[in-house]
């Protein structure tokens, strides 16, 4: 078996900590070996991979890094496996699903990597063109590669993007395209369409999120002239920001919601509550982190961090990262589908089973999902206080300590409040 590269809790301060847990005490606080996950996981796709030639099924999918920009290394995500495999890379797909089988999907996919210019999209040289033909791929696609040395069983984690297997350079490469997403072949051949009206209008042609985003990842939309490779980290959130600040500017000439409206979710041991608030559009997103957790790995005590933005938006990058724009994608989709504005805060809890990143993902499937469960309506904000006090372990108060939005809910009185009041005492002066 390959080496394999991981973080865990507490091995920096004691480097004997896994050889003495060796999975049976679990010190590390998870409640699964993080090591063993992964070595389960290899251990099926490594011997199918063997040597420096592979065939199989690409999802279709295509990573490209961020490191060395402007000069970036990219390549296909293919299968030793046969067939479709488009489940392996449609995240829209793994609602439900365990870390295990995210893991596995993930895993059984080996990176090829070449090294190539951001501005090459323009320009693309025959692998890059099978690569961009990949990126507009409908369905699984047939692929042969030949790499200069076998795979190496190392997993590349992200906080942004999902999980993959093995990689290793890339020689060649042959692609049986059989077919190319309609709408996004039409887009990829108009140079006239900037990339913000191509990613829209997909979109709004029903086109999935993360088939947008590796489009636009490999530089197949855009004006002629401005095309690029963009690193795959930064066109998820990219495409993510685009597609919600479009929905905002048509949530902000709807009615407003009119009650206090919440919706519940408890996945891959994260706890989710949503709660849209009467009144005009504003946003805020907070994550807290219990320690042994992958991002608060050694320390005693739980980390709380959020961003929020007001009615007219935001001008700088949101300090917790893709996952603020990808919950406010997901909400701005459940305004629209209730074709009202209102106030928007997504409250999210990461108990320690969340033993692996897997990906701003994560955040849109699941923000999406709980905002399909029934809605609980409350009457006040104090209701809305009992909701979060009985769906998190952490206490309320720290919740609205750390909250802008919630804190001005409560502190604030609205102008058709002040016009009730004073309407009332006339009537009864």
């Amino acid at each position: 078996m390959e080496s394999l590269s991981w973080s865990i809790p507490g091995l920096r301060e004691d480097p004997t900590m896994c050889l003495r847990c060796r999975s049976a005490q679990l010190l590390c606080g998870k409640p699964v070996c993080p090591i063993l996950l992964k070595y389960h996981a290899f251990e099926r796709t490594l011997p199918m991979v063997g040597g420096t030639d592979l065939d199989g099924s690409s999802p279709p999918g295509v990573f490209v890094g961020r490191f060395g920009y402007p000069s970036v290394s990219l390549g296909p995500l293919l299968s030793p496996e046969h067939g479709s495999t488009e489940l392996y890379d449609t995240p829209e797909e793994w609602v439900g699903r365990s870390v295990a089988e995210v893991v596995g999907f993930r895993t059984g996919l080996v990176r090829g990597t070449t090294r190539m210019r951001v501005t090459d999209a323009e320009r693309p040289i025959p692998l890059l063109e099978e690569l961009q033909l990949l990126g507009i791929a409908a369905g699984s696609v047939e692929s042969e590669a030949h790499f200069r040395r076998p795979p190496r069983g190392h997993l590349a984690l992200s906080d942004s993007t999902p999980p993959f297997g093995p990689s290793a350079p890339i020689d060649r490469m042959r692609l049986d395209v059989r077919r190319v997403d309609p709408h996004l072949d039409r887009l990829s051949s108009d140079t006239d369409a900037n990339a913000r009206i191509a990613v829209g209008e997909l979109y709004h042609r029903g086109v999935r999120v993360s088939k947008i985003q590796r489009a636009f990842s490999v530089g197949t939309l855009g004006r002629r002239g401005r095309r690029r490779l963009v690193p795959t980290r930064w066109s998820i959130t990219a495409v993510d920001d685009l597609l919600s600040k479009a929905n905002l500017e048509r949530i902000r000439l709807l009615p407003e919601l009119s009650e206090i409206e919440v919706h519940r979710l408890t996945a891959l041991d994260n706890r989710w509550l949503i709660a849209l608030l009467p009144g005009s559009y504003r946003y805020e997103s907070i994550e807290a982190w219990y320690p042994n957790t992958l991002w608060n790995p050694n320390t005693t005590d739980i980390v709380m961090m959020g961003d929020h933005e007001g009615h007219d938006g935001r001008t700088t990058y949101a300090s917790i990262g893709g996952c603020y724009y990808a919950a406010r994608l997901a909400t701005s989709e459940a305004l629209l589908d209730r074709n009202r504005q209102a106030g928007v805060v997504v409250l999210r809890e990461v108990h320690p089973g969340e033993i692996l990143p897997l990906g701003v993902w994560n955040v849109r499937e699941h923000v999406r999902a709980a905002m399909r469960t029934p809605a609980e309506r409350l009457a006040s904000l104090s209701e809305l206080g009992e909701r979060i006090r009985s769906t998190f372990t952490i206490p309320l108060d720290r919740w609205l300590r750390t909250s802008a939005v919630l804190h001005e809910a409560r502190t604030q009185r609205r102008l058709d409040d002040w016009l009730l009041t004073r309407g009332a005492r006339a009537l009864t002066s």
